[in-house]
């Protein structure tokens, strides 16, 4: 989980895990932008049912997410002493986690 603010240069990782780390942060970002080469690339390593699982799966959790963050539904310490990674902030997501919730 540590490795994850850095998988672009992490020994750690893959290039096929990169990629694939790389899609999740495109998919989650706001708007989604999705290169065509990047597709091309993941369709290269994995099957369509692949492709589709992996897509739904990050959908799946960025929805969870979204869904959470609205309502300022915290972590419950269920996972403690875990580790929880906590995302990188990029762009107009810092100005979006500053802004108050009513929930």
């Amino acid at each position: 989980m540590r490795a994850l603010a850095d998988y672009e240069t992490n020994a750690l990782f893959t290039p096929a895990e990169r990629l694939v780390l790389r899609y999740a942060d495109r998919m989650t970002s706001t708007p989604v932008e999705v290169p065509e080469d990047m597709f091309a690339q993941l369709k290269e390593i994995l099957t369509p049912a692949q492709l589709v699982e992996l897509t739904s799966a990050i959908a799946w959790e960025n929805y969870r997410a979204r869904f959470n963050h609205a309502f300022g539904a915290e972590a419950e310490g269920f996972s403690e002493p875990g580790y929880c990674a906590v995302p990188v902030e990029h762009g107009s997501r810092e100005s979006a986690a500053a802004a108050p919730r009513n929930a």
